[in-house]
């Protein structure tokens, strides 16, 4: 009975996860039933509104980044190529999209950001180890590898979505945009001077509820 309550769960969460991607998180929770073929009932008992969906979401897709990154740093020996092989399995999850989403729907307590810190932790760790090993760009910050990760990974919009239907394409941009992060892979000329972009720093301009310096406010 636990195996079935827990693949009924992982349905729930996978089909919430594409149904707030595709229509925000906004997205009537009818539609999250239809797309795991559930009933309603089902769907309430585990959770009661949306806020404990969005929420039980969040943490789900924070623990699989997490794991997903130490799965990659297990797997490959060379820093890049770990780094490479966190960034394709978080495109399959479509992790940094989705969780941009969800995050402006919950205000920040002390176990979301234990959680998001365990995360960025581990993604931060493969990022600095290909950069201690000359094989990344230096002026590249962890909020650069999840912006441009979001960028790539967001659903293409309208009839566009035909041309990604399997997910080759994603993959695809995000090896191109791989290449440009690392040392002569692209052209740098107008990279002099910048900055590296620090997560801090795009959970701030989020504006996030309970964050420091964010303006936003909790529903």
């Amino acid at each position: 009975m636990r195996a079935d309550a827990e693949r009924s769960r992982r349905r729930i969460l996978d089909a919430a996860c594409e149904v707030f991607l595709e229509r925000g998180p906004d997205a009537p929770l009818d539609a999250v039933v239809r797309r795991a073929g559930i009933g309603a009932g089902t769907l309430y008992r585990r959770f009661p509104d949306r806020t404990a969906l969005v929420r039980a979401l969040v943490t789900d897709l924070l623990g699989r980044l997490a794991e997903a990154a130490g799965e990659a740093r297990a797997a490959e020996p060379d820093p890049y190529r770990a780094l490479r092989r966190f960034a394709h399995a978080a495109a399959d999850l479509r992790m940094g999209a989705a969780i941009v989403v969800l995050l402006e729907r919950l205000a920040a307590d002390a176990d979301l950001v234990a959680v998001r810190s365990r995360a960025v932790a581990e993604v931060e760790a493969l990022l600095r180890a290909a950069q201690d090993t000359g094989q990344l760009r230096t002026d590249v910050g962890m909020g650069d590898l999840v912006l441009l990760c979001v960028r790539v990974s967001r659903p293409l919009p309208g009839g566009l979505a035909a041309l990604d239907a399997d997910g080759t394409l994603v993959h695809r941009h995000l090896d191109l945009a791989l290449a440009g992060l690392r040392p002569g892979g692209g052209d740098d000329e107008g990279a002099g001077g910048v900055v590296p972009l620090s997560f801090e720093q795009v959970i701030a301009a989020a504006g996030r509820p309970g964050e420091p310096g964010a303006t936003g406010t909790a529903e």
